[in-house]
């Protein structure tokens, strides 16, 4: 009862650790018995401990913890700080432990890692790529053979039975994305003896925030070739034509695209006087939209780049190229069309899932990041997971100076120029971090125009990023480099050992210079961007250059003019990351709530999808509806075989219907948001129509695959091949996708509605006339609410 008030009461961020402060002093207490042990003491001591059972006094916490320290110092050369320590045991508490850059994250979840598989128990370490996934396994190998606990990782690069053979062992690494692919894959195989992935019991989530938050508003999605038409070039010439703000229009969230009336009547004269909006032309409509999408909303440099004559996606959530991921609905094809690269082939969606969904497969889920605390609220909500902080182990004397804020983008790379060749003079490395790949590349021609050679790490180089990045504090290192987030290796002051003269004159300069080049649209992203300086209490200094038109002013501020050398300025740049920061959380949030239903009936029909596998179930059914048929097919091929192709037929036909189910169901999403502005809202919100919408879609949905696979098997030819190519068709070839939701539509669409909850009421709207004591009524409440809004943002 004490734990459920204290968790009721507590704030985000709050989780107490002070319980294990007694296991923790005895763990100092027996490091000296330790170090007298051999390993294989050592390890039966970890052993041991990690199985004892729970209580005050009888646990093995202390113990544990004495000979993780002595383990990791005998095979990785460090020795565990006691705030380490208590980072581990918050691991094993089920808790999402935040712990500053540089404090050792990496160690504490191997050794937490390692501590589950010591009870018998499968994890997965949870990174946000490849290459940290496999330099922590490697790094930490050592420990976990120390203590008899098998381990390896996973990439993109390896083959199926590379990865069964990782899957089988105790503690794998891999990207959240990469385990998250093998789960669909898994869900579309047509024999058992085709998986990779057995059930894993616990997941421990490196740089959590970025894998269970920012990556989770994408989903994951994997497509299959199919047959359809290519996209037609002329189309992006047509779009190149085009000019913004005449022709076309965009909204303020640089989401959607839409012609104008000139632009309606260009196009239509340019495709031969047609009516796009007819039911005749309406894929052609939709083919306009496409190109009009590559050639307005997606840019070169930004959202992707060229690279060997191929387009390569850049991970909005990483500044690194997606690799083997594309677009769906044509735009790949439409911006390889802009680039003027050959075609790739088109697909459909077989299947999609979400981080979220990932995760909660795991019975027990654990995370460490160096930023939790400002998305503690999120974690709780979305996941159940609670924040602990632990303290550094060196105070940060980091100085974080005022933003500088400057009119225009122009003004501030001049600003940003001066300031790094003047920091360069003194000898201090400094460390850029820039929105995207072109703002990387135009500050460092900028650079070496005066001079100032500099290491660029972006999509274009990230294969070089262990080394760029561990280089970035020798002394006179100029380093810029795109979404420092998750880079996963430390900037240790006078380079790579951080150690001798070098460190010693880094540190008598002031420590590394870190550079913000504008405002993310979290506070988080630039909080990971400062902690790259003050590593362990070294010193460092931080500063932000905005400006007044980067798009997170633009697209968030409140619209006002504000000059630069305004007092306010800085505080409309605070307000605007404010609302930009509210903006996501309710996207993610309304993206949450729709992936959850569809996670749910993709939940009901893997248990049918199972049983089709495993059992007979499908050739029984046949048997019941088509006797005659089914033994005459017995009678030619055999029971095994036919057992076999009435299984594949089964499984062929309910993965089709469920890919169909996906495009009713986005195409159900993408227009739901209109519904209540079109109707002055209903009794209903968007969220529930949908609900109620795909869950009728998904009733017919089996009825439908009865009939297609009972008309499939009435097809066959008792005296024709019924081998599995002969059954049915297969993708000839997978890839994922790179899907960005938007759950509801453009802020003025979001606007509306909202007038209309608030001034019609849910039925009003729909309602013959308004009387004038409604209409009063009425405006004195938008009244109320614009007066309420404006004492909570001016305070």
């Amino acid at each position: 009862m004490r734990d459920r008030v204290r968790r009721a009461l507590q704030r985000p961020g709050t989780a107490d650790l002070s319980h294990h402060r007694r296991a923790v002093a005895a763990a100092g207490e027996a490091e000296a018995r330790c170090e007298a042990l051999t390993d294989a003491e050592l390890a039966d001591t970890a052993r041991r401990a990690a199985t004892a059972a729970p209580g005050r006094r009888t646990d093995g916490r202390a113990d544990f913890c004495a000979a993780a320290r002595e383990s990791v110092r005998r095979t990785c050369g460090v020795r565990l700080f006691d705030e380490q320590l208590y980072g581990v045991l918050g691991l094993l508490d089920g808790l999402v432990v935040q712990m500053a850059t540089g404090e050792g994250k990496t160690l504490c979840g191997a050794v937490a890692a390692a501590g589950f598989a010591l009870q018998g128990r499968s994890v997965h370490v949870l990174s946000v790529n490849d290459y940290l996934a496999r330099r922590d396994r490697l790094w930490t190998a050592p420990l976990t053979d120390l203590w008899g606990v098998t381990g390896d990782w996973i990439e993109q690069s390896h083959s199926p039975d590379r990865r069964r053979t990782a899957y089988a062992t105790s503690v794998v690494f891999g990207s959240a994305t990469e385990i998250g692919f093998d789960v669909l894959r898994d869900r579309l195989v047509r024999d058992v003896a085709d998986r990779v992935l057995p059930h894993a019991d616990v997941a421990i989530v490196d740089e959590a925030d970025s894998v269970l938050i920012d990556q989770a508003r994408v989903p994951l999605v994997l497509a299959g070739s199919a047959d359809g038409e290519a996209f037609d070039r002329a189309l992006t010439d047509l779009a190149a034509t085009l000019r913004p703000g005449t022709d076309v229009r965009t909204d303020a969230e640089q989401r959607n695209i839409e012609l104008t009336d000139r632009g309606v009547d260009r196009v239509e004269a340019a495709l031969g006087g047609i009516d796009l909006y007819t039911e005749e032309h309406a894929p052609t409509l939709a083919a306009v939209h496409v190109a009009l999408h590559a050639e307005f909303l997606l840019a070169r440099d930004v959202d992707y780049i060229v690279r060997d004559r191929a387009v390569e996606l850049v991970d909005p959530t990483r500044g690194r190229v997606a690799m083997r991921q594309r677009w769906p609905d044509g735009i790949q094809a439409a911006v390889e069309a802009k680039e003027g690269l050959e075609a790739s082939a088109t697909g459909a969606v077989l299947d999609q899932t979400t981080v979220g969904g990932l995760v909660e497969r795991y019975d027990r889920v654990a995370g460490m990041t160096g930023t939790a605390v400002a998305v503690a609220e999120e974690l709780r909500e979305f996941h159940a997971l609670e924040v602990a902080v632990v303290a550094p182990h060196r105070p940060c004397v980091r100085d974080d100076l005022p933003d500088r804020v400057v009119d225009t983008a122009s003004e501030r790379r001049d600003a940003v120029v001066a300031r790094i060749v003047d920091v360069h003079a003194g000898g201090r490395p400094v460390l850029v971090g820039t929105p995207d790949v072109a703002a990387s590349e135009d500050l460092a021609t900028a650079l070496r125009a005066r001079g100032v050679e500099v290491a660029v790490l972006n999509a274009r180089n990230d294969g070089d990023e262990a080394a760029v990045v561990a280089r970035a504090g020798e002394p006179g290192r100029v380093t810029v480099s795109t979404q420092m987030a998750g880079r996963g290796t430390d900037i240790r002051l006078g380079g790579v050992d951080g150690t001798g003269p070098a460190h010693e004159r880094v540190v008598a300069d002031g420590g590394l210079y870190v550079l913000g080049y504008g405002r993310h649209t979290s506070s988080r992203l630039d909080d990971q961007l400062r902690g790259r300086a003050g590593r362990q209490g070294d010193p460092g200094v931080s500063e932000f250059f905005v400006a007044l038109d980067d798009d997170v002013i633009t697209r968030f501020g409140d619209g006002a003019p504000v000059a630069a050398d305004d007092p306010q300025a800085a505080r409309v740049v605070d307000r605007a990351q404010r609302v930009a920061q509210a903006d996501e959380l309710q996207v993610h949030r309304t993206t949450w709530n729709y992936h959850h239903l569809l996670d749910q009936q993709r939940a009901r029909l893997l248990e049918h999808r199972e049983q089709v596998l495993t059992t007979a179930l499908a050739s029984d059914d046949l048997a019941g509806r088509y006797p005659e048929q089914h033994a005459a097919l017995v009678a030619a091929h055999g029971t095994e075989a036919v057992t076999r192709a009435a299984r594949l037929i089964r499984l062929h036909h309910l993965d089709r219907r469920w890919s169909e189910h996906l495009a009713v169901v986005a195409e159900l999403r993408e227009g739901i948001h209109l519904r209540g502005l079109a109707r002055g809202m209903t009794a209903l919100s968007p969220l529930d129509e949908f609900h109620r919408d795909a869950m009728a879609a998904l009733t017919t949905l089996t009825e439908d695959v009865d009939r297609d696979t009972g008309d499939a098997f009435a097809a066959l030819d008792p005296d024709g091949p019924i081998e599995p190519d002969a059954v049915v068709p297969r993708p000839s070839s997978t890839w994922t996708y790179l899907a960005t939701d938007t759950p509801y539509g453009s802020d003025a669409e979001r606007a509306l509605s909202g007038l209309v909850r608030v001034v019609a009421g849910r039925k009003a709207a729909t309602r013959p006339g308004w009387s004038p004591v409604r209409i009063v009524l009425g405006l004195a409440v938008v009244a109320m609410v614009v007066a309420i809004a404006f004492l909570l943002v001016f305070g």
